[in-house]
């Protein structure tokens, strides 16, 4: 499908998205939440996709929600705004295969949130991370106050949030925002290296273990435990279980179909 809003390249199970609205620094806006939404709605089922990176174009990656859009908006406008984010964050989380952000510029708002909802975040040396939303008389909302304390912690998200200030790079990784920080022109190189090495492991394995991790987070240690144990029971009746432990046996090269 053709979008408007963002680019979609696909090449050996990796797919690079890349929200495309250079002159306004990628913000958020209706049209790219939707567009993006329907990417990963057509895209839930397709075993051919190993790995996500979802990247902007320019110096941002996303500078924050379209606040034309937003000064628009009543009581119910702004609730179903921040549902339709919170939507595509959840569906982004939730996606059965890795999603990797590559952090290129500002993520600041929406782009922050966007962020957080990826697996995995790398960033440039220039990247930028903030909630800036109070500067505007307004909090995050398309999953800011809840991520980004079980990110950094309470205090710290309490103090971004509240203040409102952005954060370099190098503070984002120190406080356990972003995974890896790498300098502006080996950032995608570096994300595609990442993918590339994901994208070669039995994808079933990888996809259970991201919702094992997932729903961890959301129980006490004893029902995620419960949960892992099932989940690693059933996961010895997949081919791909079965292709892993022969070919190291064997002391081959293992072959996953993702079956």
């Amino acid at each position: 499908m053709e979008y408007k809003n963002i680019r979609v390249k696909k090449e050996n199970g990796i797919v690079v998205i890349t929200i495309n609205r250079e002159k306004v620094l990628n913000a958020l806006n209706a049209e790219v939440i939707a567009e993006l939404q329907d990417f990963f709605r057509a895209s839930w089922a397709d075993d051919s996709i190993r790995c996500v990176i979802i990247t902007g174009a320019g110096k941002a990656f996303v500078a924050g929600a379209d606040i034309g859009e937003l000064a628009a908006c009543n009581v119910r406008a702004g609730v179903k705004t921040s549902m339709l984010g919170l939507y595509l964050m959840k569906t982004i989380e939730n996606f059965p295969r890795p999603v990797i952000a590559a952090v290129n510029g500002f993520a600041l708002g929406g782009g922050c949130e966007l962020a957080m909802a990826c697996d995995i975040r790398l960033a440039s040396e220039k990247a930028k991370f903030g909630q800036p939303e109070v500067n505007l008389g307004l909090i995050p909302g398309y999953g800011g106050t809840q991520r980004l304390s079980r990110l950094v912690g309470r205090g710290k998200a309490k103090e971004m949030i509240f203040s409102g200030n952005m954060i370099d790079a190098a503070e984002a990784h120190r406080i356990g925002l972003v995974d890896e920080v790498y300098p502006v022109d080996e950032l995608m190189n570096r994300a595609m290296e990442l993918a590339k090495t994901i994208a070669s492991k039995a994808p079933v394995a990888v996809s259970v273990a991201k919702e094992c991790i997932n729903r961890g987070l959301d129980i006490n240690l004893c029902a995620g435990c419960d949960f892992e144990k099932t989940s690693f029971g059933t996961i010895f009746d997949t081919k791909d279980a079965k292709e892993g432990m022969a070919a190291f046996l064997e002391k081959r090269k293992a072959e996953f179909k993702g079956e």
